[in-house]
């Protein structure tokens, strides 16, 4: 701010003696002309004219400048936007508002100087595109920039490569998004770690839907059979390209592979943050119960397990005939037990288990995250089942996968189990069937009617049924690779 001693115009005698040379002399001039005038017989009356006459020119001076003070300031010719065809030839006059447009996720890098992004920003003004969301990602030669962008339909993704290269653009990758991308990082972040810090279990969700499309492995520390397995991490965690590994605080090591794109430092250091978390807050889960009755009246309560419910579990077991064991585990009923450990785990995946009024343990439902699939699994005790307990179990296990993000679920059975080959169908699902040497493996594939409806009102049907169409898919081709070896799936 600015003083008004220190804003005072510095003080000279010459302009005073000018402006008092001008008002002797406008005296002079005015009295000359009254003299001249005011002798002559109308002399009076000219000079109230005058001074009428000039009263009224500095009212509508005054009233003129006040007007264009205030006036908003007149508006530049416009000028016409480039055609899409001074461009690419490849594209239609359409903008992006008019006409069917879809989404994209878009990376690529450019150099750490100044015009480097505004260079790719007047790229996709061009083009028509409009920038919905953008982040940064220092590198240490370079940032990587990711937008969310609305396109024309009509604009290839192989077009949109090449300009984005002929401004500087480096390592691009694109792939199709959809309306749920439309969420800001930080909120988005947000929202995982909420769910993180209430579920021990959502964790390796958490990484997945941080990181986009990536395969996450949890590595124990110990095998089922109590053997090491050398699997070890630094606690800071290590960054390889396309591969990180991360300190399970539960032990052992959580791997995230993503081939297709390398790894950021600043997704690096946001997948350790809720490692972290998860490391500070300690095993947790959600401590939720519902109260069934069955058809003869009994009631049975259904809710998460944990390690906690080890000992309840393993009489459970002790229970069990050896038929309903080989049905559950596909091999020596007495290693049963050795996989109550991990299933139990919440690194591993959710577990529900029934409970009898009296506390005792009858039926376990897994929900087993296998990388990039979800697997489930029920042992119903012998004198609780045909209660309908088991499609119980199933359906709020794929309630839960639905609820995950996950696009599909698998079920690893014999071919002569037929309450699980029952229980699937009841679940009114599209189901694909493979089955060798006697081990049976049923692909259940979800789709949420209430998800379709949701982003049906946030896209149009055509962007949301393509949309769905990718999303369904690509992961069945790489399914229907690895169905081919049922009995591998039987012996993990």
């Amino acid at each position: 701010m600015t003083s008004s001693k220190t804003a005072r115009r510095p003080h000279h005698w010459r302009r005073d003696l000018i402006e008092l040379a001008a008002l002797f002399t406008a005296v002079a001039v005015a009295d000359a002309i009254a003299n001249l005038i005011g002798h002559q017989p109308d002399g009076p009356y000219l000079l109230m004219a005058s001074a009428v006459a000039l009263v009224v020119t500095a009212t509508f001076h005054t009233w003129w400048a006040r007007r264009h003070s205030n006036a908003p300031p007149p508006e530049e010719p416009a000028t016409s936007d480039p055609t899409p065809d001074e461009v690419t030839g490849s594209i239609d006059g359409s903008g992006a508002g008019a006409g069917e447009t879809v989404l994209w996720r878009m990376r690529t890098t450019v150099r750490d100087a100044p015009g480097s992004l505004a260079a790719l920003c007047l790229v996709l003004a061009r083009l028509r595109i409009d920038i919905l969301t953008l982040q940064t990602h220092p590198l240490a030669d370079g940032t990587v920039d990711e937008f969310l962008l609305r396109a024309p339909a009509s604009l290839p993704a192989q077009e949109l490569t090449r300009q984005i290269s002929g401004a500087g653009g480096t390592s691009t990758w694109i792939e199709r998004a959809d309306t749920h991308d439309l969420v800001d990082t930080p909120t988005r972040v947000l929202s995982l770690a909420t769910r993180t810090a209430l579920d021990a279990a959502e964790l390796p969700l958490a990484l997945r839907q941080l990181l986009g499309r990536c395969t996450i492995h949890s590595l124990p520390a110990v095998s089922i059979t109590g053997r090491p397995t050398g699997e070890s991490a630094p606690v800071e965690g290590v960054l390889e390209e396309t591969v990180m590994r991360l300190r399970d605080p539960s032990g052992g090591v959580i791997s995230v592979e993503r081939p297709y794109l390398p790894f950021t430092p600043t997704e690096f250091a946001r997948a350790r943050a809720l490692v972290e978390l998860d490391a500070r807050l300690g095993p947790r889960v959600p401590r939720s119960e519902d109260i069934l009755t069955l058809p003869e009246g009994n009631e049975i309560t259904v809710r998460r397990a944990d390690r906690s419910d080890l000992a309840a579990a393993r009489a459970m077991h002790d229970r069990c005939s050896p038929g309903t064991l080989g049905l559950r585990y596909h091999g020596p009923v007495g290693d049963a037990d050795r996989y109550l450990d991990h299933l139990l785990s919440p690194r591993f995946g959710r577990t529900l288990a029934v409970q009898t009024a009296s506390g005792k343990l009858v039926a376990l439902g897994h929900l087993l995250w296998d990388g990039d699939e979800t697997e489930v699994a029920l042992l119903v005790e012998d004198d609780w089942q045909r209660r309908g307990i088991g499609s119980e179990l199933l359906g709020r296990l794929v309630q839960l996968a639905e609820e995950a993000g996950c696009d599909s679920v698998y079920a690893v059975t014999q071919s002569r189990n037929t309450g699980m080959v029952a229980a699937m169908r009841a679940l009114e699902l599209p189901l694909d069937y493979q089955i060798e040497e006697g081990t049976l493996v049923i692909t259940a594939r979800l789709t949420s009617a209430t998800e379709l409806r949701s982003a049906t009102e946030l896209a149009g049907p055509t962007e949301l049924m393509r949309a769905a169409d990718e999303r369904t898919a690509q992961p069945t081709d790489a399914r229907s690779a690895q169905r081919s070896e049922p009995a591998e799936r039987a012996r993990r």
